[in-house]
């Protein structure tokens, strides 16, 4: 029987005029390369919640021509890099639309592909691509836009240029003159507030302190690492060759650049509205970044995007209006437990289809299956799960065999992102058959998809407090897949014990980041051995229960129409 859900909540009153959502990675569709991992999926799923609520929205990103890159594993589980080559001709429209910034003194022609993400009801949102590969420019500058966190600091910054001034400029170009707020997803695009400073110190030469005010009027800036390495800094030196000694000058004039230019001290400095995005997040970057008034607006995934197919059906069968209203999923705690189990079991089904298709492990579907699935970097520790295989091996043989399924890249420069990798394919090796592991490399979309809806448990084993949120579990929670992770990022909020699944690690502990690799994987097994695998193996309506509670609690919160409506009332309305 289909539950008949309340009107969908109010939406708060739309800001006037247009909101422009500036982003250097966006995943826009499977196919397109455009993304690197997280940021750009929420990009992404930003926009098309932005669509499906008929929001006035453009997004300005970057044509990644070479993409981030395709990962090869090699047999003693090196990484190696290749181009991800697109065609934009296949999957963009040509808008004709040019615009040239100075880039170490020469001009450089931008130009702008469109791609619309269109919304439930018929409603679109633009999206512009900024490309450098004209004929215009030389071979250099053609090169500029073509691979997605690649280069040198001179690459980087030169991509930044584009990206905030050029998009600004573009904006012009293409005729948006009711842009009211410019939304920062990261200080990649910090640059666009000194042209906007550029904009209207020519319209009040004489008032640069007002000036400065109505650029800060117009900016909201989201901020997404407490590492304190993913914040972009430039050397003096190098901003002076890119950009111009002027813009330097303004730079100074506006107090955003001192010892170097820190792309996310100037967000901050020149935006009214901040947030981290997760309250704990919010909680870091206070600190982190004292004197700026940093809220906190807790992430969110696109629920029609990430419900696997088999729970899409679940969905419109019984709760009519989830598409449209992502809170109805509160009311899966009245779907009947069989459907539930049916459905993840069509969508782990597939799951092991394409495990076994890809690697010939011999996955089978009635085994405890667990995931880890994101970037591999040192502080999300990927190996952590196999730090005492021999434990695992014991927890295996006493309750059943265990399936884990690993992904994710390492930036090319992350050397103990690699070396992570490693490690896990290297403790991989040493286990019996009765623990398999696989390790499926060039993680993005369609696999995240799988990954998902398909495993039984998703693991998320960062060190506090360098996780800002993390949304793969809310991706899960959407497939009524429960997670077992540190509390750290979103799961400081969407963490029930036994109910929206278990806890690594205490609140106090977890605050204060006083923990080992050893102690945390020792919790981990414990929660494995003592509640995880049991409730899998009791049979009964145990496990069930606990996926459907999974669903009503998190993935009715932890959405993006939630997020929107967050930004909406806190971040765009009229300053």
């Amino acid at each position: 029987m289909a539950v008949e859900a309340p009107e969908r909540r109010a939406v708060r009153p739309r800001p006037s005029g247009t909101i422009a959502y500036f982003s250097m990675e966006m995943a826009l569709r499977p196919e397109l390369p455009t993304y690197a991992g997280g940021l750009g999926v929420l990009a992404g799923d930003l926009l098309r919640s932005a669509a499906d609520l008929g929001l006035p929205m453009v997004g300005i990103t970057l044509l990644h021509r070479q993409g981030y890159f395709a990962q090869r594993l090699g047999p003693d589980g090196e990484q190696r890099e290749e181009a991800a080559a697109w065609s934009p001709d296949d999957w963009l429209q040509t808008t004709g639309a040019r615009c040239r910034v100075q880039v170490e003194g020469r001009p450089v022609t931008v130009r702008a592909w469109r791609h619309d993400v269109e919304g439930i009801d018929g409603a679109r949102v633009p999206v512009f691509l900024l490309d450098t590969d004209v004929p215009e420019n030389g071979d250099r500058d053609r090169r500029l836009t073509d691979v997605l966190y690649g280069g040198d600091d001179r690459y980087r910054l030169a991509q930044e240029v584009v990206l905030g001034i050029g998009g600004v400029r573009m904006l012009r170009a293409l005729g948006y003159t009711d842009v009211r707020r410019y939304h920062l997803n990261e200080g990649h695009s910090a640059l666009l507030a000194l042209e906007l400073f550029a904009e209207e110190i020519a319209r009040t030469p004489e008032r640069p302190a007002e000036a400065a005010q109505r650029v800060k009027r117009a900016c909201v800036f989201t901020t997404h690492t407490p590492v304190p390495a993913g914040h972009d800094q430039f050397p003096l030196t190098l901003v002076r060759a890119v950009l111009g000694q002027s813009a330097l000058d303004t730079l100074r004039i506006l107090g955003c650049c001192e010892a170097s230019l820190n792309m996310t001290e100037v967000a901050l400095e020149l935006s009214h509205y901040v947030n981290g995005v997760a309250r704990r997040h919010g909680e870091v970057s206070r600190t982190m970044f004292p004197g700026y008034p940093i809220g906190s607006i807790t992430n969110g995934v696109h629920s029609v995007t990430w419900a696997a197919p088999a729970f899409r059906a679940l969905y419109d069968r019984f709760i009519p209006d989830w598409r449209r209203n992502s809170f109805a999923l509160r009311y899966a705690c009245a779907i009947p437990l069989d459907d539930v189990r049916l459905a993840h079991a069509e969508a782990k089904a597939r799951l092991v289809e394409e495990v076994n298709a890809a690697t010939g492990a011999g996955f089978d579907r009635h085994h405890l299956t667990l995931a880890w699935a994101r970037r591999a970097t040192g502080y999300k520790r990927p190996a952590l799960l196999l730090h005492d295989p021999e434990r695992l091996v014991r927890i295996a043989r006493r309750h059943g065999p265990l399936q884990i399924v690993f992904a994710g890249k390492a930036h090319p420069r992350d050397e103990p992102g690699k070396a992570a990798i490693r490690a896990v394919l290297a403790a991989a090796r040493t286990l019996p058959p009765v623990v398999k592991v696989v390790y499926l490399p060039n993680y993005a979309v369609r696999l995240a998809r799988l990954f998902t809806a398909g495993v039984d448990v998703w693991v998320n084993s960062p060190k506090p407090p360098y996780e800002a949120s993390g949304t793969s579990g809310m991706k899960a929670a959407h497939n009524g897949v429960p997670s077992l992770s540190v509390l750290d990022g979103w799961w400081w909020e969407g963490a029930v014990e036994g109910v929206t699944g278990w806890s690594i690690g205490s609140c106090q502990r977890a605050e204060t980041g006083e923990r080992t690799d050893a102690e945390d994987a020792a919790e981990l097994y414990r929660i494995l051995d003592e509640h995880v695998a049991p409730l899998y193996h009791a049979g009964g309506s145990g496990w069930t229960e606990l996926m459907r509670s999974t669903i009503a609690l998190n993935a009715s919160f932890f959405n993006s129409q939630r997020m929107l409506e967050e930004y909406i009332a806190q971040a765009y309305r009229d300053a």
